[in-house]
């Protein structure tokens, strides 16, 4: 099966596009056409524009989680989409917020659901896989079962005037299976890359990983946390690793480093036919 996968929305952008913080993907595979996550604001649309992408192709969206980097340009996309079926997990729609260095900064998604609805969002929310085609499958809620992989403790949820740990159950991404191994694509790995991996592995029965790509949140990550992150990588025996977003530059580097001509930068307007 042959997979077309186009990087509308990215911190870093090839000549030409607009870079944003967030991400969004459009995946084109088994008849389907799905667009994972919408970007933080108007440079998804513009970018797609570009690259002459219609949105009213769309079959499905797919929400990674309910931050404003991935939910930013949901407006913008469904204004130019129409009615449209849009897959998460029920906390996409919890106040969630950012403590850092003492301020409380709110990162949840920057519309009311009503606003979405009435410009033609379908939302379906569960906690479970969604199997979108034979083929195609969401990961439902991840399980954290490394040893090393956390939740970023600056994240929370308030509850009246209470706040509390975010544990992002609703961060999740999406599988395909293929020929060569599964491709999986990352919205932010907010629970863990390689929890992430294992979970796909478990829930389709696959063990042959072909491609990783996307936001894998290692941003912040300790050089131990990358060092077991590398050896897990290793022992999965992924074949090609493209990284976006979150990722920042030294685990970048350190990734690239690691994996040579199987790693690859994934930023908006790139475009890959897997595999």
């Amino acid at each position: 099966m042959k997979i077309n996968i186009t990087t509308l929305g990215e911190n870093t952008a090839s000549s030409g596009f607009i870079a944003e913080w967030g991400l969004s993907i459009l995946i084109e595979a088994d008849g389907i056409r799905i667009l994972l996550d919408t970007g933080a604001g108007w440079s998804t649309a513009y970018n797609a524009s570009l690259l002459g992408i219609d949105f009213s192709i769309i079959d499905k969206i797919v929400l990674s989680h309910g931050h404003y980097d991935h939910t930013g340009g949901l407006k913008d996309v469904l204004q130019r989409s129409g009615e449209v079926d849009i897959i998460a997990h029920p906390a996409i729609w919890e106040a969630k917020y950012a403590v850092r260095h003492g301020v409380e900064r709110y990162i949840g998604i920057p519309f009311a659901r009503e606003q979405l609805e009435n410009l033609g969002a379908h939302f379906n929310l569960t906690k479970e896989p969604i199997w979108i085609t034979e083929s195609i499958v969401t990961a439902g809620e991840i399980p954290m079962t490394t040893s090393y992989e956390e939740i970023d403790p600056a994240l929370y949820v308030k509850e009246g005037e209470t706040l509390r740990p975010d544990t992002v159950p609703d961060d999740l991404a999406l599988g395909i299976r293929t020929e060569a191994g599964l491709v999986i694509l990352l919205g932010c790995a907010h629970r863990g890359m390689v929890n992430t991996i294992r979970h796909f592995q478990k829930i389709t029965g696959d063990d042959l990983i072909y491609c990783v790509l996307g936001g894998t949140h290692l941003i912040n990550a300790s050089a131990e946390r990358l060092a077991l992150t590398v050896a897990d990588l290793k022992a999965i025996g992924i074949q090609r690793l493209g990284v976006s977003h979150c990722t920042g530059f030294p685990a970048s580097a350190w990734l690239a480093a690691e994996f040579g001509g199987e790693f690859f930068l994934n930023n908006a307007g790139a475009r890959l036919s897997l595999p």
